[in-house]
C-alpha cells in the first residue's frame, strides 16, 4: 500500500509516535472512496503507485458496494467518511433514512455558520443517520470503522460533536491546521477549542493539511517536514485532475526524498 510501513503506536493523548528518536509518521489519506466508479478508481490507481496510504469511504452511494468490495479484497486501509450535505445515490437507501438525509443536509448547507450551532430540533435526524451510516460501513466492510472524518468535515458540526455520535475510543479527523496569520484569531482559537472537545474522547493527528496547493513546493516540504517528529495527515483528491497527475508522478519520493508513508492501520 505505500513505500515502506513502519508501526506507530498511540498513547493517551492521541495519535503520539512512541518510537526511537522521535520519529514521525506521514499518512496521505484519499476522500470520497466509493462515490462514484471515478473517485473509487483514481483513489485505486494511487494506492497501487503507493503515494495514497490510506482512503475515506463513503456508504449509501453509488460506488460504495462495489468500493468496499474491493478494499476487503487489496486490503486497502478505509475509514468512514461520514456524509452529511450531499444526497445519497446508492440504490439500497430507504425512505426514511432519506428524508432525515435530506432534512440535514438542507440545514447544513443554509448558511456556512450552521455547522457551528446545534439544532435541537434536527438531533433524532443526526443520530439516525449517522447510526445508520455506521452501520451500513460495517456491514458492508464486515468490520466496525475505526476512524471516521467528515465529508466536507461536517463530522465536526455541533450536533455531531455535543451529541458524541462518533464511537468513542475512534481516530477522528481534527481542524486544518494553520500558521499564526493564515486564519484570524477568533477562527484559530474557535478550531483550536473544537479539537480539544474532540481529543477527549477520540484519538487525533498532531497535524492535518490538505494537498493542495501543490505548486508551492516549500509549503509542502514544511509540512512533511513535520513528519519527521509529529504524526500528520495530508488529505486528497485524486478525483482532482492536479492532484491526481501529482500523485501518480514520483514527484512525491524524488522532489521530497520521502522515505515512506503510512497508513492510519498502521498506527494502530
Amino acid at each position: 500500500m505505500s513505500k515502506s510501513e513502519t508501526p506507530v503506536k498511540f498513547d493517551d493523548s492521541g495519535l503520539r509516535n512512541t518510537r526511537a528518536h522521535g520519529a514521525g509518521a506521514l499518512i496521505i489519506n484519499a476522500d470520497d472512496w466509493g462515490r462514484n466508479q471515478d473517485n473509487t478508481d483514481r483513489i485505486h490507481q494511487c494506492i497501487v503507485h503507493g503515494t495514497v496510504s490510506s482512503t475515506s469511504a463513503m456508504v449509501f452511494m453509488a460506488d460504495s458496494e462495489r468500493a468496499a468490495e474491493m478494499a476487503r479484497a487489496s486490503g486497502a486501509d478505509a475509514g468512514l467518511h461520514l456524509n452529511l450535505t450531499t444526497p445519497f445515490s446508492g440504490v439500497n437507501v430507504s425512505a426514511r433514512l432519506t428524508e432525515h438525509h435530506r432534512r440535514i443536509c438542507r440545514y447544513l448547507r443554509s448558511n456556512r455558520l450552521t455547522q457551528a450551532v446545534y439544532h435541537p430540533g434536527l438531533a433524532a435526524s443526526f443520530k439516525y443517520v449517522v447510526c445508520s451510516q455506521l452501520e451500513e460501513f460495517e456491514r458492508i466492510y464486515a468490520e466496525a470503522p475505526k476512524r471516521v472524518d467528515g465529508h466536507h468535515h461536517m463530522h465536526l458540526c455541533a450536533n455531531v460533536l455535543y451529541g458524541r455520535l462518533l464511537p468513542t475510543g475512534t481516530i477522528a479527523r481534527r481542524n486544518f491546521s494553520f500558521q499564526p496569520g493564515e486564519k484570524s484569531a477568533v477562527n484559530r482559537w474557535y478550531r483550536k477549542w473544537v479539537d480539544g472537545i474532540l481529543a477527549k474522547r477520540h484519538k487525533l493527528t498532531d497535524y492535518f493539511y490538505s494537498l493542495p496547493p501543490m505548486d508551492t513546493p516549500r509549503r509542502l516540504e514544511d509540512i512533511f517536514g513535520l513528519a519527521s517528529e509529529s504524526v500528520v495527515e495530508v488529505e486528497t483528491h485524486p478525483v482532482n485532475d492536479a492532484e491526481h497527475q501529482f500523485l501518480m508522478s514520483d514527484r512525491l519520493f524524488s522532489d521530497f526524498k520521502l522515505d515512506s508513508i503510512v497508513s492510519f492501520r498502521s498506527l494502530l
